[in-house]
């Protein structure tokens, strides 16, 4: 869980867009006409204009307005998923400059969900931009009722929700359905520590999308056969008091490998600090969302040396081995943005979306656009991630492991850089009450909001 520029007439305006403000920027030369291993997308009109087809909101023949966002105003957590806008700056900056989509400048509005606010950045949404692009709500599913009602076309950053996951009108770089788990790491810490997989426990914010990843987890675990004990342990999402009960328990339980779910900072930091005053030290593991400079940071105290994540994104430690890391490295840091695998996420989507529109031509319509989407079965951003199926929903049946040691995130499997461990074993189906509250038909695509 943006904006910008030129055309040939146009002049130099401002850089960025903020508070559901638009920004556009004017093209001074010409970009990288790639983006890692992906042909640019991006450029100018190849011939006269053929008009710009059917009308649509959001589009005229030199602009096409799209939306983007986080819950960066969020006062418990501020800046929260603000890396996924700064990448989305830097891309339309980065399209812009090559002439935009068939030479109609991409011209961002920026809307800030807040977390509970999610309702009213769609409303807004709504009646404004041409698609959602690049976006990443943590109560994504709260406004699905109200973006469907409107035949918003959705290419997200992430997604959350069960609703939002399988939802219609709505594809992604990086696909997370609910009814399918990416599992490589189960098989991949299975085997580092067969003696643990027996002992394992999960601990879990009280927060209904993160209870729903904790079950798929623990699903997708036992097909590779891990065993969980009888103390799960929930804590309040917006953080606990005292985190020494929790470790207790564990250690009491005798669990020897916790999944835990949540935020690393301040909840996880504060957990493994409670954890370290009784010694207990269990691996912990946990998802993408751990892999953070900010908590990587925390760690000088080493109390965070036993926690592996899971990642489908080559790694920033090994960008200099990567075009396409490298690339989006770059771009953000060049246009004032922080860097974090959400913007890669970001980045992927983006790419996706833009490839599909190109292909539309002077004719740019929601409908051209999605029915091009449905057609891409094979996509990695350019090289930032391993293979996804954005067509059917599918995420990579590949992953690697990287574990957290002092400040520094280290590859742990497989041992070689840029590469991933696959198997088709490794999406694994997910079904029961994760899935059945989705309401997803034949094609898998959630009916709930069905009109």
């Amino acid at each position: 869980m943006v904006a910008a520029a030129c055309t040939g007439n146009r002049g130099p305006d401002t850089s960025v867009g903020i508070g559901g403000r638009t920004a556009t920027t004017a093209a001074a030369r010409a970009a990288s006409t790639s983006f890692g291993d992906l042909a640019s997308p991006c450029g100018k009109r190849a011939g006269p204009s053929g008009g710009q087809g059917p009308a649509e909101q959001g589009v005229t023949d030199d602009k096409v307005v799209i939306g983007y966002g986080d819950d960066a105003g969020f006062s418990i957590v501020p800046g929260l998923s603000h890396e996924l806008s700064d990448a989305m700056k830097a891309m339309i900056k980065w399209c812009n400059e090559q002439g935009g989509i068939n030479g109609r400048q991409i011209e961002g509005r920026y809307y800030d969900a807040k977390f509970t606010e999610t309702n009213n950045v769609m409303q807004e949404a709504c009646g404004q931009v041409f698609m959602l692009v690049g976006e990443g709500w943590a109560n994504d599913g709260a406004a699905e009722e109200i973006r469907l009602g409107c035949n918003l076309p959705s290419v997200p950053g992430y997604s959350v929700t069960a609703e939002f996951a399988n939802a219609p009108l709505m594809y992604q770089g990086v696909p997370n359905p609910i009814d399918v788990n990416p599992a490589a790491w189960a098989d991949q810490l299975a085997k580092a520590f067969p003696d643990k997989i027996d002992k394992a426990a999960v601990m879990f914010a009280n927060f209904a999308a993160l209870i729903d990843t904790k079950d798929k987890a623990v699903q997708a675990f036992e097909k590779f056969g891990w065993k969980f004990l009888n103390c799960p342990q929930s804590y309040a999402v917006l953080g606990e008091a005292d985190w020494r009960p929790f470790a207790q328990k564990l250690k009491d339980c005798g669990a020897e490998a916790v999944n835990y779910v949540g935020t690393p900072y301040p909840n996880f930091e504060n957990l493994l600090d409670s954890a370290a005053q009784l010694d207990y030290k269990p691996i912990w593991y946990a998802e993408a969302n751990m892999y953070d400079s900010v908590f990587a940071k925390w760690n000088t105290n080493g109390n965070g040396d036993n926690v592996y994540v899971r990642l489908a994104f080559t790694p920033f430690e090994e960008a200099a081995k990567n075009k396409a890391t490298k690339q989006y490295e770059d771009l953000v840091t060049k246009n004032g943005g922080d860097i974090a695998l959400l913007g890669m996420q970001a980045t992927s989507s983006f790419l996706l979306w833009a490839t599909a529109a190109k292909q539309c031509g002077s004719a740019l319509t929601r409908q051209c656009v999605l029915d091009n989407l449905k057609k891409v079965t094979k996509w990695t951003g350019g090289g930032l991630h391993a293979e996804t199926n954005p067509a059917e929903n599918l995420g990579p049946p590949c992953g690697m492991v990287m574990k957290l040691q002092g400040t520094k995130w280290v590859r742990f499997a497989p041992k070689k850089a840029v590469t991933f461990d696959c198997s088709p074993d490794y999406n694994v189906k997910i079904t029961g009450r994760v899935v059945d509250q989705a309401q997803l038909g034949p094609d898998r695509i959630s009916t709930k909001f069905k009109k």
